[in-house]
């Protein structure tokens, strides 16, 4: 019964397996064989956008760092939610690959950032030269806290962005989670949202490593192949990136993975709301869930075996809260999650 993430789980049998599949052999190295240069076609049709560049890494953390570091220069400043990924746990990542670029949190429920809290800030600074200048926003999706931003949100979000002149960057460790939960198409909530350049996760739902960098403008894709490079991100045996992309994309591998998490994780909210002295902080809304339940409850499951995070509650609705005698606490499904895995720590939770 571990919920603690969807990163403790292994790679799916299709990914492995292309893996295998195409280890035989010789091919040309650092990205220069075919699988890896199919990639290329292969999003642009996925994401219906002709000009997208495609530069795939190992790990999210790369694929964050790097992004930003062709949207922010050092001297810049680049906006995100309070407890975003980028912010709390990428050990300076994006600074250190930005050169010394500055990351800046802003509050919001739910680890979202609002219209209103984004115009705010942007319209509130100075235009000295002692001020770092903003020049990127980046979006998580889903957020710190499991919820999607909406199409509009992310459309609204990026207007703004863009009338005071910063790119808009998504990071998309949970893409797919996100994409089945809102239900539209892969451009709908990227480029013609405004999203400029987007972390591609897939990791998390079942590939071993591997993530993509997509770049919907040329302008910004002119560096990041050297970036790349420089930071040790390209590969010598680049197929085995490839393949495992390859392995995700084909037969919609990645949506039904993700369908079964949220499946997995609605299952899971529905038997726990059952269950008197639980409440959910927020909607279930992709694979994550956060429900505050009495400490002595939290205490029983632990000791049943259920292993999970505690979680902060600084992003809690207005009204919400966490109270004396109560925990809160993050569940995490995944791909391989099994139903038995779901019945079994509710049966656990019903007892204690």
């Amino acid at each position: 019964m571990n919920f603690a993430s969807d990163n403790v789980v292994g790679a799916s049998a299709p990914v492995l397996e292309a893996i295998v599949r195409h280890n035989g052999g010789a091919m040309p190295a650092y990205g220069a064989d075919p699988l890896t240069l199919g990639l290329t076609p292969r999003f642009r049709g996925l994401f219906d956008h002709a000009d997208l560049a495609v530069f795939p890494v190992a790990t999210g953390t790369a694929a964050n760092a790097l992004a930003l570091s062709v949207m922010v220069p050092p001297f810049g400043l680049c906006l995100c939610h309070e407890e975003a990924h980028v912010m709390e746990d990428e050990c300076g990542a994006p600074e250190f690959y930005t050169h010394g670029a500055k990351l800046h949190g802003l509050p919001g429920a739910g680890g979202k950032i609002a219209p209103d809290t984004l115009d705010g800030f942007l319209s509130g600074l100075t235009r000295h030269v002692k001020q770092m200048p903003p020049r990127a926003l980046t979006l998580s999706q889903l957020t710190e806290s499991g919820q999607v931003y909406t199409v509009e949100e992310i459309t609204t979000l990026s207007r703004i962005a863009h009338a005071h002149g910063l790119t808009v960057h998504m990071d998309g460790a949970r893409f797919a989670n996100a994409l089945q939960s809102l239900g539209c198409s892969p451009a709908e909530m990227t480029w013609r949202a405004g999203i400029d350049v987007l972390s591609f996760g897939a990791s998390k739902n079942g590939a071993l490593a591997a993530e993509a960098i997509l770049v919907f403008r040329p302008d910004l894709a002119e560096t990041l192949e050297f970036r790349r490079k420089r930071a040790g991100h390209i590969l010598s045996k680049g197929r085995f990136l490839a393949a495992q992309l390859d392995a995700y994309l084909d037969g919609d591998h990645w949506l039904k993975n993700a369908a079964h998490a949220n499946r997995m994780a609605a299952r899971l909210a529905a038997g726990l709301s059952e269950i008197p002295g639980v409440r959910l902080a927020w909607p279930v809304q992709g694979n994550e869930l956060f429900p505050i339940l009495p400490a002595g409850l939290d205490a029983a499951l632990r000791r049943g075996g259920a292993i999970y995070y505690d979680w902060a509650s600084r992003s809690l609705p207005e009204g919400e809260a966490v109270r004396e005698g109560e925990r809160m606490i993050r569940l995490i499904t995944a791909f391989s999650t099994t139903e038995a895995e779901v019945e079994d720590f509710l049966a656990l939770a019903r007892r204690a």
